[in-house]
């Protein structure tokens, strides 16, 4: 008889699912739906019936299931208790014990999508043979995760980590979803470019290669910045040096080994890992430089390595 993990990874539109082997090996993958109506009361019931029939699919008994890891989008304590999720109309509740009696299975991990990514690629991933990491995830907004000796960081309320949201310029007009303006993430996700490309191409005459293009994506910027684009030379700069700056912040309180770069962002290759180590070292103080930038590399599976990686601990 084996023994079978699965790692979940609960999205606002898919639930990504993985089937791993008691080593930590992934068997299978695939995704459903997230159910968010009536309060997105169908979801956990939707996985616990795509578990089972992958285990019918499979051939596994029960008592094959080592454990079950979930990463939820929203803050999670360690204990596995959800503390209200809005993309998922979630209130507070235990989602490790729904779990568990939806499933039978016993050993149920819950943790944070954000920080269940950074475990992954601490793992599996850009952070192997680092102990700390900070992982960033650069997409709609500015994700962060951070792993101090191979754990989890979650906090008090399984919050910790949330460094899109530190407040970068006190002046800032640009207003944030959690309410502040000059948040990180409103000068540094791929959001924050593609926005601040649409403002300069409309509101000035300057000449640029970002004119050639219908929709402006982080592709197109930083294709044009490797070509010596001024425009895109100005989006990056900024992008870079809030960055830059943020983590440097961020080393003087959990002094990483490396940084992990992800999201959608960081497919545009070296040149990210380029411009915010460059930024970053000019802001960092003497202990912290020469910190080790990797890019992430395992993309959309990455949260449910990390899930998995929580139920071997």
């Amino acid at each position: 008889m084996g023994q079978y993990i699965y790692g979940i990874d609960i999205g606002g539109t898919t639930v990504k699912m993985g089937l791993f082997d008691g080593a930590g090996e992934m068997l299978d993958k695939w995704e459903i739906e997230t159910r968010k109506e009536d309060s997105g009361s169908k979801i956990l019931p939707d996985i616990a019936a795509s578990i089972e029939k992958k285990n019918g699919e499979r051939g596994i008994a029960s008592e094959e299931i080592l454990g079950i890891g979930m990463g939820v989008p929203g803050p999670i304590t360690e204990d596995g208790r959800v503390l209200k999720c809005v993309n998922l109309g979630w209130g507070v509740f235990s989602v490790a014990d729904k779990v568990r009696e939806l499933t039978g299975v016993e050993k149920v991990r819950v943790g944070n999508d954000a920080n269940v990514a950074a475990l992954g690629e601490q793992w599996r991933g850009g952070g192997r043979g680092f102990d700390n990491i900070v992982m960033v995830t650069l997409g709609t907004g500015v994700g962060g995760g951070v792993i101090l000796d191979g754990k989890i960081l979650t906090g008090n309320n399984g919050a910790a980590g949330e460094i899109g949201h530190m407040t970068m310029n006190l002046d800032g007009k640009r207003p944030c979803t959690c309410g502040k303006s000059g948040c990180l993430e409103q000068y540094s996700s791929a959001t924050a470019i593609m926005r601040r490309a649409k403002e300069l191409v409309e509101g000035t005459d300057r000449p640029s290669m970002l004119r050639e293009h219908d929709k402006i994506t982080g592709k197109e910027i930083f294709d044009a910045y490797k070509a010596g684009d001024e425009m895109a030379k100005e989006i990056v700069d900024e992008f870079a040096l809030y960055l830059g700056l943020g983590l440097s912040l961020v080393s003087n309180v959990v002094d990483p080994d490396a940084f992990v770069i992800g999201g959608g962002v960081s497919k545009n290759g070296q040149v990210v890992i380029d411009v915010i180590k460059e930024q970053y070292e000019k802001n960092a103080m003497l202990p912290h430089k020469g910190k080790e930038f990797r890019l992430a590399e395992l993309g959309n599976d990455a949260g449910m390595y990390g899930t998995v990686r929580m139920v071997l601990e």
